[in-house]
């Protein structure tokens, strides 16, 4: 059975940083490119980051370029998402997704994370 727990989620002050994890099991970790997605109140879920399965490349999107950071560690099957300087517009809850780089549509979601960015 696959899984994937997010966790670091928080109440964090404009300006502030945050690490969000996730933790996957009951996958072949290094053969999905993993990806953060967030969806605030009242929003459709967006992309925020991406990384492919052996790290070697990354994608952000521009709301989010220069502040976070996508990497992950094969070996511990885990991807984090660093968030520096977070707005309050970064206020959602963080999704993490991986999708099979070898089968076509396969991918999997966690249950979400919460940043609340708020003074």
């Amino acid at each position: 059975q696959v899984q994937l727990v997010e966790s670091g989620g928080a109440l964090v002050q404009p300006g502030g940083s945050l690490r969000l994890s996730c933790a996957a099991s009951g996958l072949t970790f290094s053969r999905y490119a993993m990806s953060w997605y967030r969806q605030a109140p009242g929003k459709e879920r967006e992309l925020v980051a991406a990384i492919t399965s052996a790290g070697g490349s990354t994608n952000y999107a521009d709301s989010v370029k220069g502040r976070f950071t996508i990497s992950r560690d094969n070996a511990k099957n885990t991807v984090y998402l660093q968030m520096n300087n977070l707005k309050p517009g970064d206020t959602a809850v963080y999704y993490c997704n991986a999708l099979s780089e070898m089968y076509y549509g396969l991918d999997y979601w966690g249950k979400g994370t919460l940043v609340t960015v708020s003074s």
